[in-house]
């Protein structure tokens, strides 16, 4: 016998978490299906976790730099076991609250196990408790399972530990030479963090930048930053072999120079991310995946499958929190409100937690090749804020359509370079030319009045 709901979410991300009570409040039975934790990737493993380690490290970054400031300390030393006792308070904290709101939710049934398609609308649950299997059948099926750290095909990596983007955070020692392979996101925020918490870090990238998706020049900036910090960069550089030789893990990389051995006490694979569909058993529905696994879906989040919906990293894409929860608004937009929201052209910002931010949105100048544009450009050495704060490193950077004088897309290297991206985003939204902004009266002194020097001199 089969449990009948009107909706079923696999995955209690952020976009099945919201979606879940979205739902239930609108009166429909759902039933909700996670096998880990509440919040998914972002609150256990991603955003919040990073992002509080993060902060610790700045904090014995600038601890260090005190005497930059006329004040002076004793010897700064990092607590690992202390920091990482920090962050799970903080993502417990977070965990408790959603799960307190689903339990809050009417119509709303919290089911834990690992779920599995045995028909286009049907489910099959192996609960956690006891290990029951449980069937459900849905007339909307929603899948949110996000992601996981990738492998690398490596030769020799199976006889070596490894950390990820997850284990790293759980370390009670501090590594003494901290091997990052991958110069992404992922490996240059913790690359810069373990760095700061005292760690020798080289980070091995295979392509000839950092980021290599970025502006050569935001790259470039980014990798200057890396070597002020103390960091080894490798650029160009393919890992070809990995042993483990005692307590040393040896890495052999070939570049320009020829092949070399690096040896460190820790290796960290951030080569990306894969999508957590394997254990679906998408087959029995029908539904169509790529090459990677990340499901297919079209501008509304449907599948090939009628019914069938897919929210977040699962589907490939920009793997952003943000992104996944505007995945719940199209839904709930559409089903819930009668409207008609795509995925169309809706803008992407993103920063990348570094220190400085890099915060971007819209299109970069590398992919406005082509297009009538200006480039505005300010270094941040040009903040009063910035040089009050000793935080000058990095620049301000907008592309600006002419004619239309409208903003296609910015690049801020800065401190809090997110949020000073998000009000190129808020013009971009709103429409306004790039001269409203310079002549726009921000409050003295703040990193907001950056915008009057970076406009002015397209006037130049």
């Amino acid at each position: 016998m089969s449990d009948h709901y009107k909706a079923i979410i696999i995955g209690s991300g952020q976009a099945g978490n919201p979606l879940a009570r979205a739902l239930g409040q609108a009166g429909w039975k759902t039933a909700l299906i996670e096998r880990a934790y509440i919040g998914g990737t972002c609150i256990n493993y991603g955003c919040t976790p990073t992002k509080t380690m993060f902060n610790s490290a700045r904090v014995a970054y600038l601890a260090r730099r005190a005497t930059d400031f006329g004040v002076h300390h004793g010897e700064v030393t990092v607590n690992m076991r202390e920091v990482r006792a920090r962050k799970q308070r903080v993502v417990e904290e977070f965990r408790e609250s959603g799960l307190k709101g689903i339990k809050q939710t009417q119509n709303l049934d919290l089911i834990t196990g690992n779920a599995r398609f045995i028909g286009p609308h049907e489910i099959e649950v192996q609960l956690n408790d006891g290990g029951a299997i449980r069937s459900l059948t849905a007339e909307k099926i929603f899948i949110n399972t996000g992601g996981r750290p990738a492998r690398p095909k490596l030769p020799g990596l199976d006889d070596v530990p490894t950390l990820d983007s997850t284990s790293i955070m759980e370390l009670d020692e501090l590594p003494e030479h901290l091997l990052v392979l991958g110069g992404g996101y992922i490996g240059l925020e913790f690359g810069q963090m373990f760095r700061r918490f005292g760690s020798r870090v080289t980070i091995v990238q295979r392509v000839d930048q950092l980021l290599g998706r970025e502006d050569s020049d935001v790259a470039e900036a980014i990798l200057q930053v890396m070597k002020e910090d103390g960091i080894e960069v490798l650029l160009n550089t393919e890992a070809l072999r990995v042993r483990k030789d005692g307590t040393q893990i040896n890495l052999t990389v070939r570049n320009a120079d020829g092949e070399q051995t690096l040896s460190g006490t820790h290796l960290l694979l951030a080569v990306g991310r894969k999508p957590n569909t394997e254990d679906l058993n998408l087959s029995a529905a029908g539904i169509e995946t790529d090459q990677q696994g990340n499901i297919k879906v079209n501008h509304k989040l449907e599948t090939n499958v009628p019914g069938v919906y897919a929210l977040g990293d699962v589907k490939g894409g920009p793997q952003f929190t943000h992104i996944s929860y505007d995945d719940f608004r199209i839904i709930r937009t559409n089903l819930l409100a009668g409207g008609n929201a795509t995925t169309e052209r809706r803008l992407v910002p993103y920063t990348v937690f570094i220190d400085p931010q890099l915060g971007r949105v819209g299109i970069s100048e590398t992919e406005a090749k082509g297009l009538n544009i200006r480039i505005a450009k300010v270094p941040m050495t040009r903040s009063a804020r910035a040089i009050e704060m000793s935080e000058t490193r990095g620049f301000m950077k907008a592309i600006i359509e002419v004619g239309t004088n409208q903003i296609l897309g910015a690049a801020v290297l800065s401190v809090e370079g997110g949020e000073l991206m998000s009000m190129f985003e808020i013009a971009m939204i709103g429409k306004l030319p790039y001269t409203v902004l310079k002549d726009a009266i921000f409050a003295h002194p703040t990193l907001a009045e950056a915008l009057n020097n970076l406009f002015m001199a397209l006037d130049k």
